[in-house]
């Protein structure tokens, strides 16, 4: 047991993947857990095999529900689920709102519902999975590129205006990780993300890492740092250096 024994603690998008691996991360320190996935039986097999409670859905509406079947207390909430939407500034507007529902919406929904009882005990924790294309970008995929920067804005905007009344945020922004959505990314994915592309589990180590020195910005792929420092610092170099990439893909 370790330092979240008896926390009650809700991951969202939990049914496989990264989510799945930060519950099993919490469950081996002994929370009590609430599984979401938009799939009911994803939900519930990882709830089954970690003692959990199920609750499916839409993760954009869960929080009523996980808050419920916690006895009202939520400690954690692990804002994980997402969608890897594809596509260029043609995309259909229904996938713009989808993602920015899923990427963005359901971040601030959970909070809206958590926040007061947070401030009013004086600590909670927040855990948003970003992605490195919050901090970065990503090829072919704007949707999912401005929806996840919105993510990473939300979480840096808790942890600026609320961290001295007790509230922790972390931010996970890892590159490529060995999950079905790295597999849905198709040849952007395969040319940016699959070389270095690390396994679920290894997102979960960073994370409690991250949460044991109270970082904000945890980076499961530290090169992310210097390609995020090259950005801000020398935005023609990488943009240049994307540009690359792009052309590389679009000769593919």
């Amino acid at each position: 047991m370790g330092q979240f024994e008896g926390a009650h603690v809700v991951v969202t998008g939990a049914g496989g993947g990264i989510g799945a691996a930060i519950a099993r991360r919490f469950a081996a320190e002994g929370a009590t857990l609430v599984i979401n996935d938009l799939v009911p039986d994803k939900a519930e097999a990882v709830a089954a095999e970690l003692g959990a409670i199920a609750v499916p859905g839409d993760a954009s509406a869960v929080i009523e529900d996980a808050r419920a079947a916690l006895d009202g207390t939520v400690d954690v909430y692990c804002a994980n689920a997402g969608l890897a939407s594809a596509g260029d500034v043609f995309a259909e507007e229904q996938v713009w709102e989808a993602a920015w529902d899923v990427n963005v919406m359901s971040h601030v929904r959970a909070v809206r519902g958590l926040l007061p009882q947070w401030l009013e005990r004086g600590r909670g924790r927040f855990v948003s999975t970003v992605s490195a294309a919050g901090l970065l970008t990503m090829i072919g995929a704007v949707p999912y590129s401005v929806t996840k920067h919105g993510a990473y804005a939300f979480a840096e905007w808790l942890s600026l205006t609320y961290r001295h009344r007790g509230l922790d945020v972390h931010a996970i922004c890892p590159q490529g990780v060995r999950t079905d959505m790295l597999s849905a990314t198709g040849s952007a994915g395969e040319l940016v993300l699959a070389p270095s592309a690390i396994e679920p589990h290894d997102v979960a180590e960073a994370l409690f890492a991250g949460m044991a020195k109270g970082a904000f910005l945890v980076l499961p792929h530290p090169e992310v740092a210097r390609f995020y420092t090259t950005r801000a610092s020398d935005p023609e170099r990488w943009l240049g250096s994307m540009n690359h990439l792009q052309r590389t893909w679009e000769g593919q």
